[in-house]
């Protein structure tokens, strides 16, 4: 099976056809390249590009200037994040349009919930692509 919830003992041995229950309370945050930003991976699908994470961004983060390849998808947990186009608080959701391009900050800290439906390709760093 390709599509992995990576790091999660319980569905070891599961049937191909389960649903896979995942408690994000069960997974530990790790960091991503990107200082103050911390990501559980609840879903990914390396084969397709899909990836559902749980994102924590510490006050003052940064995630540098990127495209996105397909449609993106977050809905703000707790805290706030913003780019150019404006703010998104603790209840909203915002989604981005296949070929946008931005970069984002949490100025006071910020829980996300999002969506990849295709990796971030972040300028200047094609070599490595990912999302966060």
């Amino acid at each position: 099976m390709v599509t992995t919830t990576p790091d999660f003992e319980k569905h070891t041995g599961l049937p191909p056809l389960a649903s896979r229950y995942v408690c994000p309370d069960d997974l530990e945050w790790s960091p991503t390249r990107f200082p103050g930003i911390d990501v559980k991976v609840l879903m990914r699908d390396d084969d397709r590009g899909l990836m559902t994470a749980l994102f924590r961004w510490a006050p003052g983060s940064f995630l540098p200037d990127h495209v996105h390849e397909d449609i993106e998808q977050t809905y703000v947990l707790e805290g706030s994040f913003e780019d150019e186009d404006g703010v998104a608080k603790a209840g909203d959701f915002v989604w981005r349009p296949p070929g946008s391009r931005h970069d984002a900050r949490s100025r006071n800290g910020a829980v996300t919930l999002s969506l990849f439906l295709r990796p971030n390709r972040f300028i200047g760093d094609e070599a490595s692509g990912g999302t966060a």
